[in-house]
């Protein structure tokens, strides 16, 4: 066999082999955590977990409904607020921008990938949350949805420019000149013509952000302020749920896990595979979503 033919079938066998190990792995992780909240399945049950409304370990309670619904809410809110933002951003520095302010704009954005998370928190905490608690509504101390989906929103920002980007620049420049000479104004072209063409690039950008909005922690404790109750609007205005404060799967876990034993602890790692489930499924749906609308 030729060298060169053996070098190809090496590297497509070590190909090979790396995917298996990250499916592996991945297979792992969900299997480790659900032997782990086994206990906590088999005495509570699923329905009364996932339905449950009341979190508390000192009466064997372990409702885990007010941190679906808080971190629902909080990515949804992250979601409306940063993905237009990250969306304008990729369009911009994409095909509006001048090559010197694309190269100032793209390594800001950038750098916000290497921030900590907690500097987020202490973002949201000393600047967000005196703005927050500032809308009129009984009860509102700044710490809730509002202030975590901001703070979430900017974190995901990056993720989403750059891939969105990305996704629009792959588009071949033959669509971007066709519509051109059809007449069309630049921005008929973007919004007509780039836009749906980098559906797939783009779907997956927000998919990404959303993954990174559920699993983010640390920022969520500190602006959030943790309080294991179902989000209720504050006023009339049903928007003023996001000024509610609430608790998230991760953060569940994040504030109980050192102290947790027995039942306690493996309701926790119950949280962590509700949470594995919920970004399979966001994953799957979006490779459906796209699939669909290619075909």
């Amino acid at each position: 066999m030729p060298r060169r033919y053996l070098v190809d079938r090496t590297i497509r066998w070590v190909l090979l082999i790396n995917a298996l190990v990250s499916i592996f792995v991945v297979f792992l992780i969900f299997f480790f955590t659900w032997r782990e909240a086994g206990k906590a399945i088999q005495t509570l049950g699923i329905p009364n977990m996932l339905l449950g409304t009341v979190w508390r370990p000192g009466l064997e309670q372990y409702g885990v409904f007010p941190m679906i619904l808080g971190s629902l809410l909080s990515t949804l809110g992250a979601v409306l607020i940063g993905v237009p933002l990250a969306l304008s951003c990729a369009v911009f520095l994409a095909e509006v921008a001048p090559t010197m302010v694309r190269e100032l704009v793209r390594p800001a954005v950038e750098l916000l990938v290497g921030i900590p998370s907690v500097i987020y928190g202490l973002f949201g905490l000393v600047v967000l949350r005196p703005l927050v608690a500032r809308i009129p509504a009984p009860g509102n101390s700044g710490f809730g949805l509002l202030s975590a989906s901001i703070v979430l929103a900017v974190m995901i920002l990056p993720t989403v420019t750059n891939i969105a980007e990305d996704a629009i620049r792959a588009v071949p420049r033959e669509y971007k000149e066709g519509s051109l000479a059809l007449g069309t104004t630049h921005w008929q072209t973007i919004v007509g013509v780039m836009l749906p063409a980098a559906r797939s690039g783009i779907v997956a950008a927000i998919i990404l952000g959303i993954g990174r909005a559920l699993g983010e922690t640390m920022a969520m404790i500190m602006v959030i302020g943790n309080a294991i109750l179902i989000p209720r609007p504050l006023t009339s205005n049903p928007l003023s749920v996001f000024l509610s404060p609430a608790r998230t799967l991760t953060g569940n876990i994040a504030v109980e896990i050192n102290y947790a034993t027995g039942v306690h602890e493996s309701a926790l790692f119950a949280t962590g595979l509700v949470l594995f489930v919920f970004i399979m499924l966001v994953n799957s749906s979006a490779h459906l979503l796209v699939r669909r609308r290619s075909t």
